[in-house]
């Protein structure tokens, strides 16, 4: 696997790889066998790693975090070592789709309602014919269970496994299983498999390019605004603390 270099904000290492050179990245991650746990992080993922050092642990010790909030990708360039662009984790996805489609990868969902996973696979199925969607399954399911999860997916031997649960039972539950899951590939993809239910919409464009979409978000679901307070925190911390921001 080509290394690649990272900018550390508050103990967070952040991927400074473009789009394109993750979806190289994680080709050979995908051809190599070996498991990989993919985060997809934004300002409020590095606030919770700053207050619980133990979920600051459990995001370094992931293979690859990508910068998905544009907070991220702000604070990086104003601490003077900036990542090369936003890598939103939907777009990700996306990408590893159709090459996943020439490639012949298996695919398995993991994650969401039951009507919500299953509205979401036939929705990216249409789109992606090609795919091989070997399993879904819902998020609705607690640590007794867990042995049963993971038996199915290993018998469906994928090679990426999209995981979209809540934020304390996505990326945890990873980095706890990833060497028991053996899937070369294992994203955490929060609300996305909502968007590609069509359950939810993702920002327009204009939103996108403003880089809004955290705003859009807040006015179709008011009540995430308490989650959202951690915004105005982490600009707060980051023009406060510049100088030490890159610490390890």
């Amino acid at each position: 696997m080509n290394k690649f270099s990272t900018v550390h904000l508050f103990g967070v290492p952040f991927s400074q790889m473009n789009m394109a050179d993750t979806v190289r990245y994680l080709t050979e991650a995908m051809e190599s066998g070996t498991p990989h746990q993919v985060i997809t992080a934004n300002p409020i993922m590095v606030m919770t790693a700053v207050n619980d050092p133990g979920y600051k642990a459990m995001m370094k010790r992931a293979e690859l975090i990508v910068p998905d909030g544009t907070g991220v990708v702000w604070a990086a360039s104003y601490v003077g070592n900036p990542v090369a662009e936003r890598v939103p984790g939907i777009e990700l996805i996306q990408n590893l789709f159709r090459l996943g489609e020439e490639r012949g990868w298996r695919v398995y969902f993991l994650g969401a309602a039951p009507d919500v996973i299953e509205a979401a696979a036939a929705n990216i199925a249409k789109q992606f014919p090609e795919l091989q969607i070997v399993g879904v399954r819902d998020g609705y399911f607690g640590a007794a269970q867990d042995a049963e999860v993971i038996e199915d997916i290993r018998s469906k031997a994928p090679h990426l496994l999209l995981v979209g649960r809540s934020v304390d039972g996505q990326e945890p539950w990873i980095d706890r299983y990833k060497q028991e899951l053996q899937v070369p590939v294992v994203i955490g993809v929060g609300g996305s498999f909502d968007v590609f239910s069509g359950k939810t919409k993702r920002a327009p464009v204009l939103f996108q390019k403003l880089r809004l979409e955290w705003f859009y978000r807040l006015l179709r679901e008011p009540k995430r605004y308490k989650r959202m307070l951690a915004l105005p925190q982490f600009a707060v911390k980051v023009i406060r603390e510049k100088e030490n921001v890159q610490k390890v």
